[in-house]
């Protein structure tokens, strides 16, 4: 038995003004054949899940293409079509495969095609036909649409988020890849598709707002003939026809059974949507709550979520903290600039440096400070626990540390940086337990790391990409009507 392993993965804001080019895939995750096993099968990714379920049961795995790239824009068109080709040439030269493991995000978005995925997946159904199974994961911010339903036999998105189950997720999708080839089960999947959109400070499963939700899908699995079922939470910073929640049943040879619980899934998550739809905290309400407090703080800047594709040079919140004095806080800032200008005057140097705002007029102004260089780093580091994302290596370029005489420091990186790790600060030998407030450049994901040295978070309801306020933000093509921002939304089955 050879089962193949494809990986396209990104997170695509269509509000975001970094592109997104063959270049961010480079950076990140470019590759083909036996370079995947060694970049991935020890990951704790879906990927990895892939590899260890396959040789738990001594089936070969073939890799064949993988691809990640950072959250950021829509794809360049040209750039799209390379990807999709590669896909395409590692197939064809595979030889035999008896079914195709994959991985695509859910949320990716090309210039030519808005449902990248669903195209993709649409494109490989194709090339491999109708008798090959095609089965995989989603992450859990996917905008499901009809094409990915239909290009593949099953799909099986992430339990958590923080996600930390991505490894967990693809041995299930290689356990049930096993059992349909070998003629077991034979897998039909339905979705469902209430009108609404999750208020993305409302997605984290480890808080109320989710948990009645996801325990119905959990009781649901105790229904014999149901093989899997998902929770599709919806990435809102994708303006396309698919933005918004979803859910997809599993069974075995059973369509009926499979639209029905997937439809009893939907009418749940629509009975809470009153719950889901945000509670929004300002940067004045978030700073009022740290002037006196007694615990370690970590604010949430929810508008520069970089792992939602935003620029990673937001000074809103670090000018609000610079201009309160709030005392000994940690923020990092995308700007390669000030790197550079760090790294000339020396360690130990003073200098007053123009620092974030110089992505795009969206995510706050330059902020004028006088700074100490305290140290310079390559930016390089690895994380061994599971986190966020399931990345181990990551690079954020030539990095500056320095520090205003307010007791703020900025950590200044040459490269656009996910806060999943608190490796990043360690690595260039940050401690994170000496600051009372640390600004972390997210919503849920970085939860999964702060919380070993942060007492409470606090996200923030800012300006940027990714606002969380998605009243804010101006759609063009998404599904309509769409709870909250049509109140009078109803979901008719």
């Amino acid at each position: 038995m050879r089962i193949g392993l494809i990986a396209l993965l990104h997170e695509s804001n269509t509000f975001s003004h970094q592109p997104t080019t063959l270049e961010s895939f480079r950076q990140n995750l470019l590759l083909t054949g036996e370079a995947i096993r060694d970049a991935l099968a020890n990951a704790h990714h879906e990927v990895g899940g892939f590899f260890a379920g396959l040789e738990a049961a001594d089936v070969e795995a073939v890799p064949l293409f993988a691809a990640r790239a950072l959250p950021s824009g829509t794809i360049a068109a040209d750039d799209f079509d390379v990807l999709v080709s590669m896909m395409v040439d590692a197939v064809r030269s595979a030889g035999r495969l008896d079914g195709i493991l994959v991985a695509p995000h859910g949320a990716t978005v090309s210039e030519c095609f808005p449902d990248a995925d669903g195209h993709w997946l649409s494109v490989l159904r194709k090339e491999v036909g109708q008798d090959t199974p095609i089965i995989g994961t989603l992450d859990a911010h996917a905008n499901l649409s009809e094409l990915m339903v239909s290009s593949c036999d099953a799909l099986i998105a992430y339990r958590t988020n923080p996600h930390l189950d991505q490894r967990e997720r693809g041995m299930e999708a290689a356990s049930l890849m096993l059992k349909t080839v070998r003629g077991d089960v034979t897998p039909v999947m339905a979705a469902a598709f209430p009108p609404m959109a999750i208020s993305i400070d409302r997605q984290c499963t480890d808080e109320t707002h989710l948990q009645q939700l996801y325990q119905i899908a959990d009781e649901q699995l105790e229904v014999s003939n149901l093989l899997s079922n998902s929770i599709l939470l919806g990435f809102p910073y994708a303006d396309v026809a698919e933005m918004g929640s979803a859910v997809i049943a599993v069974t075995d040879r059973d369509e009926t059974l499979a639209q029905r619980l997937a439809n009893q899934l939907a009418a749940t998550m629509w009975s809470m949507r009153n719950a889901l739809k945000g509670d929004f905290t300002s940067v004045d309400e978030a700073l009022a709550k740290c002037v006196h407090a007694k615990d370690r703080i970590c604010l949430l800047d929810m508008g520069d979520n970089v792992g939602g594709g935003s620029a990673a040079d937001g000074t809103e919140l670090l000018a609000a903290i610079h201009r309160r004095g709030i005392g000994s806080a940690f923020v990092c800032i995308y700007d390669p600039e000030s790197v550079r200008a760090c790294a000339l005057a020396g360690v130990n140097q003073r200098l007053r440096l123009s620092v974030g705002g110089k992505t795009d007029s969206i995510h706050g102004e330059s902020m004028d400070v006088e700074v100490t260089v305290t140290s310079l780093c390559d930016g390089k580091f690895t994380e061994s626990q599971p986190r966020h994302g399931g990345i181990t290596q990551f690079d954020q370029g030539r990095t500056a540390i320095c520090e205003t005489d307010t007791g703020l420091t900025l950590m200044l990186t040459s490269l656009r940086m996910v806060p999943f790790s608190l490796q990043q600060l360690y690595s260039c030998g940050v401690d994170p337990r000496r600051f009372a407030v640390l600004v972390a450049k997210g919503v849920n994901a970085p939860v999964a790391a702060y919380r070993d040295v942060c007492d409470r978070f606090i996200r923030v309801n800012t300006q940027g990409s990714t606002c969380a306020d998605i009243s804010r933000l101006k759609y063009e093509h998404r599904r309509s009507p769409l709870y909250p921002l049509e109140p009078d939304a109803d979901f008719l089955q």
